[in-house]
């Protein structure tokens, strides 16, 4: 009986969808375990081989924890929502829903027939208005709460509207905009109404605020910094710029020092969590206040270092800074002006990255020292960015080497920290300035009693406190964009006010484009059925319009993070149409015990989704404030790449490998040049080779391009005329040849293998174990295709275990010693392995445990059976039918784990080199419990004992008891 793989998956896939193996129960007498993949973006191009990798890993445990007698939840879904839909729209016109939908249909295809076991019963995508409704509640959540310092926890903004009624914000200790001003009681009950969501606007924990934003003019939207590569968008390589917004917040930064306190909860990867750590960047220092001559103005900077400030020579502030239009000079305005329009073209990524780069302008303003009075020049520099600190830095050369380059630069005059300070022409007005003035009184002390000094100081001229700053931002929460969560708000009179959830969801419109409008509004000002009737609770025309009961509705909809910042929650309980889960099954659940994805996302998503668990624990709505107890990131599979060359000023000419590598080869450059310009007819020295990726699928194992398929390829790009230049005569430009290199497997590499044709010639359970066989799963590695041949021949090899020409050959037959430790070894080993997560070496273990009971003929059910069960979380196709055929009725799925005996590990007899003379001639197993003297009769008396001696008698028997027997003699 062969093993038709083909035909046995589709078999057990059927199986699988049909009796809902892997669905799970919200309650259970079994212990539950929480099993995630990371949130999938269903692309058009569907799947490649590098992406099954962390969901092939979290199956493996998953089918495992159910074979220990878990009740295991393994859901997926779709993160469907994105700007790849959307621009498909813009460019074809097709609704992004029905792209998504299409895509998502080849994503499910793809992933159903590698044989995972995902719980499809709790489906859910973002872009379904039964699943985004509950994003929209959990933003008026937000809306609705403020962040108390006093109690670490969000609240009610209700509560702090009782609080203004009775004694204003004086003593609220809150997290709050930092130029909110301090009313009394009666101030505020004076307050008009609009006045009065102004000032909390400045509390809510999601609120409308002005702030710099990463502006993509070709894609008419605000990008995220993960979604800009070298300053341009990820998406179709477009210029991006820095530009001040109107836009929707989320205040994360409320969160920060729980944010950082919580990673030393969980079991994460360090390096992510060091990622984490740096993002909300906590640093202790002080506070200081620089006023601004002949302005009333103040430059508020943040210093680790108060007590270097007698070394502030000058002031740096962002280009972005509010104060810069203000504090400007007329002499200096044209060239300030210029600088800011070239600063905003890039990406604060840039800008951090690069430092080398010395650029700024002076502004012709001047700040006064708080301690000594002296006039400071203030500078703008694109080193400092509006969205760190306060967007303002005191410079200080002799202190920090990036202020001490940008003086030399500029040839700013470099004092030194405790010289040049005349106490007798500083105008003081207290005791506490001139003694601090004095450089004697901050030389000589150490950093921390210097800073409490200066600090102290600073507190009472009224110019500076103590204070501890975060790195961390709060969030922009709005895009420009139509494909994307609407924001259930609408505006009267310019304010925001929440639809209440029992009108939710609030469905995106149809609209006839999908670009911004010619008026610059988001796509969204397209619609003309886009307005908020609060009267019929619905939404109506914007014809209709009349700002007395009918609003217009918020333009711009949510970022990507918004749904998948609170999924794993919504796969508790998918279907619950009146709450956004119940308690019952979150309390249930609680939180995810396993989750596997990238570390791209380590400051994104993963941050934004451990704010959104620590609020929603705030509220009550969770029983933990970390969504994810353990999380594991999966390495890459790389790709090999191939590489052909062209002429650069001869387009329509291609350069074989061979002839590129004798190209920039210095003993053959000559000679090749001549072969090229042989073909081309450009000089010499004008010839320039430029590297084009070719798309692996044209490629050859022996590197050699199919050059039909590849001109026809080539077509798409405008090449009608080819020519191709190799070491052999024209007549031979068959063969053409490319370079390969290792790099990230990617579409635009053309380097993806599609796991499609791998499954149709190997079958999917060769794909698992290759990619599990491939390297230790946090490690990249790369993909040969080559190499699934021999996980491929070990599945064959395993079913013959179990097959021959007759059929089934499994007997009831006693297994044998060498069986049962064969099988217990590997029991052991393989338990310890998943446990662990080195699915690698339990790949490898399986192949010596199928060989050695190759060897040893083994057909005893008693071991093949429980063999079986361990192959299953790795290859579950063939398990299932392997366990069916062995008269088992029920999936192999939650057939119990065995049981390692370390009893059948035990020795209880040893093979023993006997040897004559210290030449080894023969071995004998032996009893290990037997004396010196048994052994040495048994010896003696064996045949080829007598042969070996020929009638002597030996000098001596030497004994070493479990090791070696020698006669000498």
């Amino acid at each position: 009986m062969k093993y038709h793989f083909n035909e046995i998956e589709k078999k057990w896939r059927d199986y699988w969808a049909k009796n809902q193996t892997f669905k799970a129960e919200n309650n259970s007498s079994k212990p539950k375990y929480y099993v995630l993949d990371m949130f999938p973006y269903p692309s058009g191009a569907g799947l490649h081989v590098g992406h099954p990798l962390g969901y092939i890993a979290s199956d493996i445990y998953a089918r495992y924890k159910r074979h220990k007698g878990f009740n295991v939840l393994h859901p997926q879904g779709y993160d469907s929502f994105g700007l790849p839909a959307e621009q498909y729209a813009i460019q074809t016109g097709q609704h992004p829903a029905i792209t998504t939908a299409e895509n998502i249909k080849t994503y499910r295809r793809q992933l159903d027939q590698i044989g995972f076991s995902f719980d499809w019963s709790r489906e859910v995508r973002t872009s379904d208005p039964n699943y985004y409704k509950w994003t929209q509640w959990v933003f008026i959540q937000l809306f609705e709460s403020w962040y108390n310092n006093e109690t670490n926890k969000a609240e009610a903004i209700s509560d702090l509207v009782k609080i203004f009624e009775a004694k204003g914000n004086v003593t609220v200790n809150a997290a709050c905009d930092d130029d909110t001003e301090v009313f009394s009681a009666q101030e505020w009950n004076s307050f008009s109404s609009e006045k009065q969501q102004e000032f909390l606007l400045k509390y809510r924990l999601t609120y409308l605020a002005e702030s710099e934003v990463n502006w993509c003019p070709a894609l008419g939207t605000v990008l995220a910094n993960d979604e800009i590569v070298n300053g341009v968008s990820e998406r179709g390589g477009h210029p991006v710029i820095r530009k001040k917004m109107t836009q929707w917040s989320m205040r994360i930064s409320a969160y920060a020092e729980r944010l950082l306190k919580g990673l030393d909860t969980i079991d994460w990867p360090e390096p992510l969590k060091e990622s984490q750590r740096y993002w909300i960047g906590k640093s202790v220092g002080a506070s200081v206040r620089f006023k601004i001559k002949d302005h009333s103005e103040v430059i508020e900077v943040f210093t680790t270092r108060p007590d270097t400030i007698f070394g502030a020579s000058f002031m740096t502030l962002a280009p972005e800074h509010d104060l810069v239009p203000l504090i400007t000079t007329a002499e200096q305005k044209t060239a300030v002006e210029a600088y800011i329009e070239a600063t905003a073209k890039r990406s604060e990524r840039d800008r951090m990255a690069d430092v080398k780069t010395i650029t700024g302008v002076f502004t012709g303003a001047y700040a006064e020292h708080p301690f000594t009075k002296k006039a400071i020049p203030i500078w703008i520099g694109d080193y400092v960015l509006a969205g760190y600190g306060t967007g303002a830095v005191m410079s200080v050369p002799c202190g920090d080497q990036r202020d001490y380059d940008f003086a030399k630069h500029f040839d700013i005059p470099i004092p030194n920290i405790f010289e040049g300070i005349d106490i007798s022409e500083v105008p003081f007005e207290d005791k506490a300035t001139t003694v601090i003035a004095n450089s004697d009184f901050i030389n000589g002390l150490g950093y921390k009693e210097a800073t409490k000094k200066v600090i102290e100081a600073l507190e009472k001229l009224g110019q500076g406190k103590g204070k501890i700053n975060y790195r961390l931002r709060d969030a922009v929460f709005s895009r420009q964009r139509y494909w994307g969560e609407p924001f259930p708000v609408y505006y009267v009179n310019g304010l925001p006010q929440m639809i209440t959830p029992e009108h939710l969801p609030i469905e995106l419109p149809e609209v006839e484009k999908y670009l911004p409008t010619e008026t610059g509004e988001p796509p969204l000002g397209n619609a003309t059925v886009w307005a908020w009737d609060t009267t019929k609770n619905e939404v109506v025309s914007n014809a209709l319009i009349d700002n007395k009961t009918i609003f217009p509705l918020e333009l711009n909809t949510m970022p990507g993070w918004a749904g998948s910042s609170q999924y794993f929650n919504r796969y508790m309980d998918p279907h619950n149409d009146e709450e956004i889960f119940s308690q019952e099954a979150i309390n249930y659940w609680k939180e995810v015990d396993l989750y596997i994805g990238g570390s791209e996302h380590a400051t994104g998503h993963l941050l934004y989704s451990r704010f959104w668990q620590k609020f929603m624990f705030d509220k009550g709505l969770v029983p933990v404030d970390e969504f994810a107890k353990k999380l594991i990131n999966q390495g890459m599979i790389l790709g090999t790449s191939a590489f052909i060359y062209r002429v650069n000023q001869k387009p329509d000419y291609f350069v074989s490998a061979d002839v590129y590598n004798n190209f920039i080869d210095k003993a053959t450059r000559d000679e090749t040049l001549k072969l090229i310009q042989s073909f081309t007819g450009e000089k010499l020295e004008s010839i320039q080779l430029d590297e084009i990726h070719v798309d692996v699928r044209y490629v050859n194992s022996s590197n050699e391009i199919s050059v039909p398929e590849f001109r026809d390829w080539m077509k798409e790009y405008n090449y009608d005329h080819l020519k191709f230049i190799t070491t052999h005569n024209e007549t031979k430009e068959d063969v053409v040849t490319v370079n390969r290199e290792v790099e990230k497997m990617s579409k635009s590499k053309y380097n993806v293998v599609n796991p499609d044709q791998i499954c149709e010639e190997y079958g999917a359970d060769s794909l698992r174990l290759y990619e599990m066989f491939l390297g230790p799963l946090e490690q990249a590695k790369p993909w040969n295709t080559a190499g699934i041949t021999g996980v491929h021949g070990f599945l064959k090899k395993l079913w013959k275990l179990y097959f021959d020409d007759n059929g089934l050959k499994v007997t009831g037959d006693e297994p044998t010693k060498d069986s049962l430790k064969t099988l217990h070894k590997t029991i052991k080993k393989v338990e310890e392995d998943i446990e662990n997560f080195s699915f690698n070496t339990s790949v490898s273990t399986f192949m010596i445990a199928v060989n050695e009971l190759t060897a040893q003929q083994c057909s005893s059910r008693a071991i093949l059976e429980p063999l079986v069960i361990l192959v299953s979380p790795y290859a579950p196709h063939i398990a299932e039918e392997l366990w069916q055929q062995l008269g088992n009725n029920e999936s192999i799925a939650t057939a119990p784990f065995p049981k390692f005996e370390a009893s059948y590990l035990v020795e209880s007899s040893k093979n023993y080199p006997i040897s004559f003379n210290g030449k080894m001639r023969f071995t004998l197993e032996l009893p290990l419990d037997l004396s010196k003297d048994e052994i040495e009769t048994v010896v003696m008396a064996h045949e080829k004992t007598k042969a070996q001696l020929d009638g002597r008698t030996p000098k001596k028997v030497i004994i070493v008891p479990g090791k070696i027997v020698n006669i000498v003699g």
